[in-house]
C-alpha cells in the first residue's frame, strides 16, 4: 500500500513538472513571438497533436506489459491506404463506414501480431519489426506502387480534416473521446487493472489467475485499432495515400509516452500524465520553427528531452525499488 502511495505521488511530481514546463516554454515562445498563443495557433496544435495523441493511448497500454510495437507506422499507411483506394471505388461511402474500415484492418493487424507475441512468446520487438515489414509490403501490394492523390479522393472525406463538431475541430474532438473511453477503462475496469499488473510483476500475474495471453493480445489488438483510426485521419489530413506514409512515427509516438512518464519496463504510466506528455510535444513541433530554430535543432531539442525524461523515469523507478527493498529487511 505505502508502496502504491509512492508511486502515485513520483507521477504527480513528473506530471506538475511536465506542466511547468509547458508553461515556461509558452512562455518563452510567446515573449519571442507573439503569434504562439493565438487562438488559430492553439487550434493548430491541438489539430496536429491529436494522430499522436491517438496514438499514443495504444502504445501506453503497450508499453504498461512492458511490450513495444514498431509497427504501427506501417499499420497506418496500410489501413490509410485500403480507406483511400474504397473510396475511390465507392465515393458515396459514408465517414463513418470509413473509419470503421480503417479500425478493423488496423484491429486484425494487431490481433496477428498480439497472437504471435502471446502465443509463442516472440520478444515484441523482434515480433514487430517483422510485422512492420509485412504489413508496408501489402501496402505497396494492394496500391500497386502507386499514390492515391487529393483530387482522387472525394470532397467530404478531405473536407473532415478541417470540419468541426459542435465547434469543435473533428480531430480534437475524436482524440477526447478515444482519451475518455481508455481513461475509464484503463482505471476502472478489471481488464485495465490486470494490463497494469502484467508489465509490472509478470509471474505474480499469471499465478494469480490473470490470462496474461489474452491481456497481452488485446493490448496489441487496441493498438492496431487505434493506428488504423489514425491512418483514417492521415489520409484525410494530408490528402493523400501513399506506400511510405508514416514511416517513423512509432519513434515520436513512444518519444511521447515516454515524456509523459510511461515506463518502457512497463507497470508504470497516467493517462493524466500522457496528455501533458503528448501536449508538450506538440508545442516544441509547434513553437520551434515559430521562433526560427535551426532545422538541426527541431531535431535534437526534443531527443536531448527525451533523454532526460528516461533518465528522470530510471532514477525514479530505482529509488523505489530501493525502498521497497529496504521496507521487506525492516
Amino acid at each position: 500500500m505505502n508502496n502504491l502511495l509512492k508511486s502515485k505521488k513520483q507521477s504527480g511530481f513528473h506530471q506538475m513538472g511536465l506542466l511547468a514546463s509547458i508553461v515556461v516554454i509558452s512562455i518563452f515562445v510567446e515573449i519571442r513571438n507573439p503569434m504562439f498563443l493565438t487562438l488559430s495557433n492553439l487550434k493548430d496544435i491541438g489539430v496536429n497533436t491529436a494522430i499522436l495523441s491517438i496514438l499514443a493511448v495504444g502504445m501506453m497500454m503497450v508499453l504498461l506489459t512492458a511490450g513495444i510495437d514498431l509497427s504501427l507506422g506501417a499499420t497506418i499507411a496500410f489501413s490509410g491506404m485500403c480507406v483511400a483506394l474504397t473510396l475511390v471505388a465507392h465515393p458515396e461511402l459514408p465517414i463513418g463506414v470509413a473509419i470503421l474500415e480503417g479500425i478493423v484492418l488496423g484491429g486484425l493487424i494487431g490481433l496477428i501480431l498480439g497472437f504471435f507475441i502471446s502465443r509463442f512468446s516472440i520478444l515484441p520487438i523482434i515480433a514487430s519489426l517483422g510485422m512492420m515489414d509485412i504489413v508496408r509490403g501489402f501496402t505497396y501490394v494492394v496500391s500497386r506502387s502507386k499514390w492515391v492523390s487529393a483530387y482522387q479522393m472525394p470532397d467530404d472525406f478531405k473536407n473532415f480534416a478541417t470540419g468541426s463538431f459542435f465547434g469543435i475541430p473533428n480531430f480534437i474532438f475524436i482524440a477526447v473521446v478515444v482519451y475518455i473511453l481508455f481513461y475509464y477503462f484503463i482505471n476502472y475496469t478489471k481488464v485495465g487493472r490486470w494490463i497494469y499488473a502484467v508489465g509490472s510483476n509478470p509471474s505474480a500475474a499469471q499465478i494469480s489467475g490473470i490470462p496474461k495471453k489474452r491481456v497481452i493480445a488485446l493490448v496489441y489488438t487496441l493498438m492496431g485499432a487505434l493506428a488504423g483510426l489514425a491512418g483514417v485521419l492521415w489520409v484525410s489530413k494530408f490528402a493523400s495515400a501513399q506506400g511510405d506514409t508514416a514511416e517513423g512515427e512509432e519513434m515520436n509516438v513512444i518519444a511521447a509516452c515516454v515524456i509523459g512518464g510511461v515506463s518502457t519496463t512497463g507497470g508504470r504510466g497516467k493517462v493524466s500524465g500522457l496528455v501533458l506528455g503528448c501536449l508538450l510535444f506538440g508545442i516544441l513541433d509547434n513553437a520551434l520553427p515559430l521562433i526560427n530554430v535551426s532545422p538541426f535543432w527541431q531535431k535534437a531539442i526534443p531527443g536531448a528531452i527525451i533523454l532526460i525524461a528516461v533518465m528522470a523515469n530510471a532514477v525514479t523507478r530505482r529509488q523505489a525499488d530501493l525502498r521497497a527493498l529496504k521496507s521487506r529487511t525492516i
